[in-house]
């Protein structure tokens, strides 16, 4: 059995700080590409159609998603930058801190908790997680709250899956995320940059929107370690810290959760945390973004899109409120 624990997703330092050389390539245009499930058991057909993989883990595989919205023809980021420049505070907060020190995580066995208000709460095994629903490749964006963005085909199914099969009572209004805070494991959990476990929120109109991906890979590979191994929430109209990585507990309550960067910073990181151009962080403008691997010397920042993008699949759920008082 395993505990509910957490993890940091993103670094208050300002934008403004320069990110050490990120390695370059121009390889991954989209491809599809026959994969057997190595290493791993679940849902989905052995000739899935997929990207091309780095042959780094054991495969993962899935079909590319049907849902609007969750494929893109931009650039994927090279996988090597995708896994070595992350926040992951639990293994430090430099950006290379991640893929240095978390080949500590223990990503097996892993149970996750499913508790509050459900008729059917329970402990997860990671196996049967796996099983639940049939894996996809989704092609996101996934962009930073200090600046900076990547284009990553993740692999896993929506977390609504989950959440009609635990059938929240009507008492459930937002889903809380804890996410794993194991010393032994986790260097970064000496630091007091946060308050451990790392715990995130959504609403329960959020959590169950389709493109609200639970993913357990990327590349067509089981998640690595430093990317939130073995499942982690993506949110792709979120910044990036609001997608939970190494998540050992989902609760579902009936009053809006305090979060962890909520906590440490109310005034910077509000709980919605949607990517919004036109409001900035109180450090540093919004407006435009870095994409990783085209950091050039002359390459243009790009505009950040409203939220991220993804404005036509999200942008009902917050029709009439105020965007700037619910950052």
């Amino acid at each position: 059995m395993h505990m509910l624990k957490e993890r940091g997703d993103r670094q208050i330092l300002p934008s403004e700080i320069t990110p050490q050389t990120v390695y370059r390539d121009r390889r991954r245009l989209l491809q599809g590409l026959g994969l057997a499930l190595t290493g791993t058991a679940l849902a989905g057909p052995a000739s899935a159609q997929t990207s091309a993989r780095p042959g780094k883990l054991p495969a993962l595989a899935a079909t590319r998603s049907p849902l609007p919205g969750a494929l893109t023809m931009e650039k994927t980021t090279p996988y090597n930058d995708a896994s070595t420049y992350n926040n992951f505070y639990e293994f430090g907060t430099d950006k290379a801190d991640p893929a240095r020190y978390a080949g500590t995580l223990k990503p097996r066995p892993w149970t996750v908790a499913v508790e509050g208000e459900v008729k059917k709460p329970g402990n997860y095994d990671l196996d049967a997680l796996l099983k639940l629903s049939a894996m996809e490749e989704r092609i996101y964006r996934l962009r930073c709250v200090e600046g900076w963005s990547m284009v990553i085909p993740w692999v896993g199914w929506s977390l609504a899956e989950l959440i009609k099969r635990v059938e929240p009572t009507g008492n459930a209004k937002f889903v809380q995320f804890v996410t794993l805070a194991d010393r032994a494991q986790m260097p970064g959990l000496n630091s007091s940059v946060l308050e451990w476990p790392y715990v995130e929120g959504l609403r329960i109109d959020e959590a169950m929107h389709p493109l609200t991906l639970l993913a357990f890979g990327m590349y067509g590979e089981v998640l690595p370690n430093q990317n939130g191994a073995p499942l982690r929430l993506v949110v792709p109209w979120k910044y990036g810290f609001k997608s939970g990585k190494s998540i050992v507990k989902i609760r579902f309550v009936d009053k809006q959760p305090k979060t962890s960067w909520e906590e440490a910073a109310a005034s910077e990181y509000g709980f919605y945390s949607n990517v919004n151009p036109k409001v900035d962080h109180p450090r540093w403008s919004q407006a435009t973004e870095r994409r990783i691997g085209e950091d050039g010397l002359f390459t243009k920042k790009r505009p950040t899109l409203m939220f991220n993008g993804y404005e036509a699949q999200v942008g009902q759920l917050y029709a009439g409120m105020d965007l700037k008082k619910f950052y």
